[in-house]
């Protein structure tokens, strides 16, 4: 017998089953006259001594509208608090009965004509509980999930004018080499996240980071912690940041660019603007706050805080390569603008400037023992794709003390990106800017005449895993000290990146 079946016999077998109710009891008038009530009532409400308020109502109400088994006296009254004689239990019985036969045979027809589609349903889930089973017993953990991504780049670059002869003679090959980011993300209460990341690489940055790129890691092939860090909520706007291997822009709530961050010259990476947004590494911690599309940041890191010597590292001692970052952001779905302010110190500069893509003259300032960076960055992306890109735009300086004097170094840029460019999937882009050049000087004897980059890239989406990208480089007077006929330099590589 089902559940249900037995739920509706239940009251009816206590009441056979009850010792009070003998053959001497019996009310053989009182049975013929509810036996002779052949009209089912259809509401509980039809009944003049129910009401909601007695402790049996909802029970009866569900057997009267669902089941339709239960009468009353020809009179319209339940009678309710009246003993039920053993007959009286029988004859309700044998109406429940008869109305569970109907619902039974109606089923059957039900069954009868879907016997297809559940049969067909039937496997689909069987084989959904054999798939299942098979992921719990190989998955890799219950808290902790693997996300990889493998970047091959395949290119070289030239040059000509001044210079070009030195340029090809160092960097003049042909290079195939990959990277490759193992991240582990790991989650114990479902809201914080402890974040690892495994990397591996052998990418020449080619002329002393002329045409470097962000993925282009060199670990002579061998596998290192590139990030370490725990993040977890602090009520409900609050979020703190740390790890001894983190990056400053870990500690962001939001990243001022809609341009494409690793896609291939790297001062597009840093929006532009690399003396605030310098992604340095190091020891460190943050903490942001997040409510209705604004947030604040705050973060301090040291690039050497691992070291235990006051004079070359650790943390917050006159030796440490200090970062200390604060960021103001209003970013709603699809545009944004932020500001951002970063201030570092430390013997050996404090990584207060990326020097990968900076002129010769702004990477020597950048050694400087202390600096003052800011940046305002904006973005914006269309609702839709179409002819219309994502524009993104970025403007920084950097102030800093170098051989006695002070020096304003200035950078800035473009990004434009079109997403589902001819093929719906790829993506093609295009980006200007002047990487970082000393723009000021007390006495000017430092200042320079900055040189221009380029980029163009069109990335085809092979598939959701693999996309391959060729992508285009020119640097317009790299070196200003050169003169107006100082080398330019070009570059081509195709990059195929594996994401699993």
């Amino acid at each position: 017998m089902k559940l249900f079946q037995q739920l509706l016999v239940a009251p009816a077998a206590l009441g056979l089953l009850a010792t009070g109710a003998n053959a001497a009891e019996l009310n053989i008038n009182g049975v013929s006259d509810y036996a002779a009530s052949a009209d089912q009532v259809t509401s509980v409400t039809q009944f003049s001594d129910v009401y909601p308020t007695d402790w049996a109502y909802q029970a009866l109400a569900n057997l009267v509208e669902t089941y339709g088994c239960v009468a009353g006296y020809p009179n319209g009254t339940f009678r309710g608090n009246r003993a039920m004689t053993r007959y009286e239990a029988a004859a309700l019985l044998n109406a429940c009965l008869d109305r569970i036969t109907e619902v039974t045979d109606e089923l059957r027809r039900l069954l009868k004509e879907f016997e297809t589609e559940l049969a067909i349903l039937k496997g689909r889930v069987d084989g959904l509980e054999a798939r299942v089973g098979e992921l719990e017993a190989t998955q890799f953990s219950t808290t902790t999930k693997l996300k990889a991504k493998a970047d091959w780049a395949f290119g070289a670059a030239t040059a000509w004018d001044k210079g070009s002869k030195a340029f090809k003679a160092e960097s003049g090959g042909t290079s195939f080499s990959y990277n490759l980011a193992l991240n582990l993300e790991t989650s114990f209460t479902g809201e914080d996240l402890l974040y690892t990341r495994l990397r591996s690489g052998n990418m020449d940055n080619v002329y002393g980071g002329l045409f470097s790129q962000e993925y282009g890691f060199d670990s002579g092939n061998t596998v290192k912690i590139a990030r370490l860090y725990y993040s977890f909520p602090l009520g409900d706007e609050f979020t703190v940041v740390g790890g001894p291997r983190v990056r400053q822009d870990d500690m962001l709530p939001v990243w001022p660019s809609a341009y494409p961050a690793a896609m291939t010259y790297d001062f597009f990476t840093y929006a532009g603007v690399p003396g605030a947004y310098n992604l340095a590494l190091g020891a460190g911690a943050g903490i942001y706050w997040s409510s209705n599309d604004f947030s604040i940041s705050t973060s301090y890191l040291s690039t050497d805080g691992n070291s235990s010597d006051p004079n070359t590292g650790g943390m917050f001692t006159d030796g440490a390569g200090a970062n200390a970052t604060t960021q103001i952001a209003y970013a709603p779905e699809n545009w944004g603008i932020a500001a951002a302010y970063t201030y570092a110190s430390g013997a050996e500069g404090g990584g207060s400037l990326y020097i990968g893509n900076a002129t010769a003259g702004a990477a020597a300032a950048s050694a400087a023992d202390n600096s003052n960076s800011f940046g305002i960055s904006a973005w914006w992306m269309p609702e839709e794709s179409g002819i219309i890109p994502s524009v993104s735009t970025g403007y920084g300086g950097t102030f800093v003390e170098y051989l006695s004097d002070d020096v304003y170094t200035n950078s800035w840029y473009v990004g434009l990106e079109w997403s589902d460019a001819f093929i719906e999937g790829n993506s093609l882009g295009f980006a200007v800017g002047q990487p970082t050049w000393i723009a000021q000087s007390d006495d000017g004897d430092l200042n320079e005449a900055a040189g221009f980059a380029y980029e163009l890239f069109y990335k085809f989406q092979v598939t959701d895993n693999i996309s391959v990208t060729p992508a285009l480089t020119y640097l317009s007077k790299p070196f200003p000290e050169q003169g107006s006929n100082g080398m330019s330099a070009f570059s081509g590589l195709i990059k195929t990146q594996f994401k699993f």
